[in-house]
């Protein structure tokens, strides 16, 4: 019997392929979860129940939240990137990572085919797609929600057809958490106006009284909050996450360019990664001069871009990736956040390595390195091409 490895959640679709694979296409199924830091150690007891209860072979769960870090995550802030300027792209970062554990676990099986639950309507299904054909071009991919066009009703009264007893109702809104964020789609996510309603987002608020929050950099990582300091920079933003979340913050919705070329919209919550983001920034803001400022910008949204495209495995990531670690050697320091319901604001950074320095002058008052006739001469000069456009073009 030929064997596929099945990129399982547990949910409606995978669990039809589950049953389809078997049962229609004879397939040796070999069910696998790759955890990003989504999902505690109950959640995933029940998936495995689930799993074997469908009928799998085999079930493992893939764990890789560190190297989710360590791959990905870490060059996400070492960028200070927020698609369209607002989304960390928390699941598109995420299915990169889950896609290319899968293709290797499909190495580890010897897997005939590898399997996930794609529409045929998102950008899931090229991320899986593609990293797939680069990591084992030789493993067939099968897509069964996508190749037979199936509706959610077919997809229950195929399952119902083989027994399976399962909750069948469709959530109001879905979600799908990581370490890196969580996303929320619904009804008003669908259209463009509209927002959610309180009740839809995973985190309530329940902290009503102000509080700071210092956040410990040490080169362009998280390495402290507060007097806690922290050797793994997950633990850090799992720690983040409980104290900024039950504030309302890092809540709001994208709109971007899908893949596959049509706009959408959908709903995040990510408190750890947006005060991550906007901290290291303002540290960056003070320590690095605006020229690392200014090639960081750039290539950071290429970086950003060909990563939600699933493009990560092309060289030039590794590339960019190098360049980013290497402006952080220097981004070391402490950033003070105050944290109140549903907003913050950066209070300020200390840092050895500060150039906004007392020894060089103080902006619009004083300074002591130069003197007004050197300014004087450097303005003349500085300006002097433009002047002499001005001068050859008026004639």
């Amino acid at each position: 019997m030929k064997k596929v490895v099945l990129a399982f959640s547990g949910g409606l679709d995978t669990s039809y392929c589950v049953k389809y694979l078997a049962e229609s296409l004879n397939l040796e199924i070999h069910a696998a979860i790759v955890n990003t830091g989504g999902f505690n150690e109950a959640e995933l007891k029940e998936i495995e129940r689930r799993a074997y209860a469908l009928g799998v072979k085999s079930f493992a769960v893939l764990d890789e939240t560190d190297n989710y870090y360590d791959s990905c995550i870490k060059y996400l802030i070492f960028g200070n990137v927020l698609k369209n300027n607002t989304y960390p792209l928390s699941v598109s970062a995420e299915r990169v990572s889950q896609a290319v554990a899968i293709a290797n676990y499909c190495k580890q099986v010897g897997a005939d085919y590898v399997a996930h639950g794609s529409t045929g309507a998102g950008n899931d299904q090229v991320r899986f797609d593609m990293i797939f054909n680069i990591l084992i071009p030789e493993v067939q991919i099968l897509t069964p929600i996508r190749d037979n066009k199936l509706s959610r009703q077919e997809e229950i009264d195929f399952l119902k057809s083989h027994g399976v007893e399962m909750n069948f109702e469709k959530a109001k809104y879905s979600i799908n958490k990581g370490l890196w964020g969580t996303s929320v789609g619904g009804a008003e996510t669908l259209t463009s106006y509209g927002y959610l309603p309180e009740e839809a987002w995973p985190t309530q608020v329940t902290k009503q009284d102000a509080e700071e929050v210092t956040l410990t950099f040490v080169n362009g990582e998280l390495k402290g909050i507060n007097e806690e300091v922290f050797e793994n920079s997950v633990t850090a933003i799992q720690k983040l996450t409980e104290i900024a979340a039950p504030f309302g913050i890092g809540r709001d919705i994208h709109v971007g360019d899908t893949i596959i070329g049509i706009k959408g919209r959908v709903g995040f919550e990510a408190a750890a990664p947006i005060l991550i983001i906007k901290a290291h920034h303002a540290l960056e803001k003070h320590v690095l001069t605006k020229w690392q400022l200014y090639w960081k910008d750039q290539l950071a949204v290429w970086y950003g871009n060909l990563l939600h495209e699933g493009q990560f495995l092309d060289p030039v990531m590794r590339n960019i990736e190098k360049f980013l670690a290497d402006t952080q050697s220097t981004v070391t320091g402490k950033v003070t956040v105050a944290l109140a319901p549903y907003r913050y604001h950066v209070v300020g950074i200390s840092s050895d390595h500060d150039l906004m320095s007392s020894k060089f002058g103080s902006y619009g008052e004083m300074n002591n390195a130069w003197t007004g006739e050197d300014v004087k001469g450097f303005s003349k000069i500085f300006g002097n091409q433009t002047m002499i456009h001005h001068k050859v073009n008026s004639l």
